[in-house]
């Protein structure tokens, strides 16, 4: 029988998921090798010469079968890394992208110009990356966060209570702002950020099959055209946003001329911004509301 060393496995399980055609085949198999040996990937390079133990070498082996079928590496290891805090996923909310990490600098960058407490609002929270990672890094933020899915706001929960968070991290269960409470709530917030669907009924077609298959339709999905949610947080959004406050929104590659057209037609707004993403792409919208 083969002796398998950290070495001879991480090379295998990279060459194996390079050859069914998955998305940085190195890194998902440092992320499974992990998770069976429940060590950090750092580690992994530590211990290259350590010998796997069959009980581990059998767990590996199912996981890696199932990678291989497209199957998420966050969904077979039940947790991801998104602006270097560790999250719990499960196929009930979308798997945080490394893109939204420029909406969460963008939004710390401008809490960090006020003074006092800021209050948040996070819409579509999904799994709560945006809302933990921005409460981790904001002391004085008080972070409403909703989204349509119970499911989805039990993982969020879970987030929140895993970084300890709940005293600065609220969750509400409902449509965008629909559960909000004027008066009872915050009425006018500091910022208020998203990353909606935006995915048309022609790309969702064509998605991948590690997106189609395992994620929310519900998270995804934004109509014909991807635009639905967009229509709905801007129709709204101006009576919740305090003067000078900021609309910061994850938009898809195409969107950027939309997005920034029905933000002009409110005539809410002095500033409206459109920022690319390392591949170039056109990813975050960023608004500041007018002061009179």
């Amino acid at each position: 029988m083969a002796t398998w060393t950290i070495q001879k496995l991480l090379n295998w399980t990279a060459e194996y998921l390079t050859n069914k055609g998955i998305d940085s085949p190195r890194l998902s198999a440092e992320l499974l090798l992990s998770h069976a040996l429940g060590l950090k990937r750092i580690e992994l390079y530590t211990q290259f010469d350590r010998q796997v133990p069959q009980q581990q070498l059998d767990l590996l082996h199912g996981l890696v079968k199932r990678a291989g079928l497209h199957e998420p590496v966050a969904h077979l290891t039940g947790k991801t890394e998104f602006y270097s805090l560790e999250l719990e996923i499960t196929g009930d909310c979308l798997i945080p992208r490394p893109e939204t990490e420029l909406l969460v600098q963008r939004a710390i960058e401008f809490l960090r110009t006020r003074s006092g407490i800021q209050y948040v609002c996070d819409l579509c929270t999904g799994s709560g990356c945006i809302a933990v990672a921005i409460a981790k890094n904001i002391p004085d933020a008080r972070v409403t966060a909703t989204d349509i899915s119970a499911a989805a706001l039990a993982v969020a929960a879970r987030n929140i209570e895993k970084h300890r968070l709940k005293e600065h991290v609220r969750l509400l269960c409902g449509d965008l702002f629909e559960p909000l409470i004027k008066q009872l709530d915050v009425n006018q917030f500091d910022l208020i950020a998203c990353n909606p669907p935006y995915v048309s009924t022609a790309e969702y077609e064509n998605l991948d099959k590690n997106v189609k298959d395992y994620e929310p339709e519900s998270a995804l999905l934004a109509g014909a055209d991807g635009m639905d949610v967009y229509r709905r947080i801007i129709e709204k959004v101006d009576e919740l946003l305090k003067p000078g406050a900021a609309l910061m929104l994850e938009i898809g590659f195409a969107q950027g001329p939309a997005v920034r057209e029905m933000l002009e037609e409110s005539r809410s707004f002095a500033q409206i911004k459109i920022e690319k993403d390392l591949h170039d792409n056109d990813r975050i919208v960023s608004a500041t509301k007018m002061s009179s």
